[in-house]
């Protein structure tokens, strides 16, 4: 895996160029993010378990699941996430030999 610090500063799209504003990434990793994504996931699980009986008189527990299915999976992400972490940081250390 190569990884490029040379990125355009401009794209030009038909008769207009757009200029790329020059943000450093808030996460490279993605851990934070994913973590966030899967406490998100599990507030929404625990939010509808009041409401079980509702949801499954119109027929929507499938939201239930879907919320526990999605919390199961950003674990899943996590674990991929740090493995990508560490991999990379294995590779900078390597390089910097």
């Amino acid at each position: 895996m190569e990884l490029r610090d040379d990125q355009p500063t401009q794209h030009e799209i038909g008769n207009r160029t757009y200029v790329v504003a020059d943000v450093e990434p808030l996460d490279i990793d993605g851990v934070r993010t994913v973590w966030v994504g899967v406490g998100l996931w599990l507030l929404a699980f625990v939010a509808l378990l009041p409401f079980y009986g509702r949801l499954e008189e119109s027929g929507r527990t499938w939201w239930l699941w879907t919320c526990l299915s999605g919390f199961g999976l950003g674990l899943l992400g996590v674990e991929y996430c740090r493995r990508r972490r560490r991999a990379r940081a294995d590779q900078a250390d390597q390089a910097d030999d």
